[in-house]
């Protein structure tokens, strides 16, 4: 049970950053044992792979923070973070086999899509309701909207790891936090169909 719930926030997370979940457990699998990826999932914890994480979770940070190209950047995203997603997800997963379940060990393609799918969500409701955020806020909510996403998958990926059971009040809370949002999206598109029609 810990292990999925690991799982479900460190996936969330990299619905909103792809690299940080990425670089948290691949340095809590370098330095500490608080993470222990299978051998399958090594290359989390090769340096040269944890310097490339970080100088693309630079260049996320900065693009992101910047009106329309963070929308460019939503769009290159949609397959990097529901990737993340699924290597997070599998590889804590698999690094906590005596906490999984028989099922996820016998089925290690259930954890993969588990992982894309909820990224691809959090990532899709994110890329939603950013343009919205831009035109009613003249693009200046951009960075401060970013921050806090920012804030929330390095904060997600912390308690996944450290405190699992913290994941559901984790997840509800942004649910809550993102579902307002999402609406409103939903009927800025309605009242511009209706204006088109």
């Amino acid at each position: 049970m810990l292990a999925t719930l690991t799982g479900l926030g460190l996936s969330t997370a990299a619905g909103l950053n792809a690299y940080i979940p990425l670089l948290v457990v691949g340095l809590l699998g370098r330095f500490t044992d608080a993470v222990r990826p299978p051998d399958e999932f090594a290359w989390m914890t090769n340096g040269w792979v944890l310097a490339i994480i970080a100088v693309l979770l630079l260049a996320e940070v900065v693009l992101d923070k910047v009106p329309v190209v963070d929308h460019v950047n939503d769009i290159v995203q949609t397959a990097i973070r529901p990737a993340s997603g699924g290597a997070v997800f599998t590889a804590t997963a698999a690094a906590a086999e005596a906490d999984a379940s028989a099922w996820m060990r016998d089925n290690p393609w259930a954890s993969w899509l588990a992982g894309i799918v909820i990224a691809l969500l959090v990532h899709l409701a994110k890329a939603s309701t950013r343009p919205v955020v831009n035109a009613t806020t003249a693009g200046v909510g951009a960075p401060v909207v970013s921050t806090a996403e920012d804030a929330g998958s390095l904060g997600l990926s912390l308690v996944a790891v450290f405190a699992p059971i913290l994941v559901i009040v984790a997840v509800i809370a942004l649910a809550a936090l993102g579902w307002p949002a999402v609406r409103r999206v939903r009927r800025r598109r309605a009242r511009q169909a209706g204006r088109a029609g």
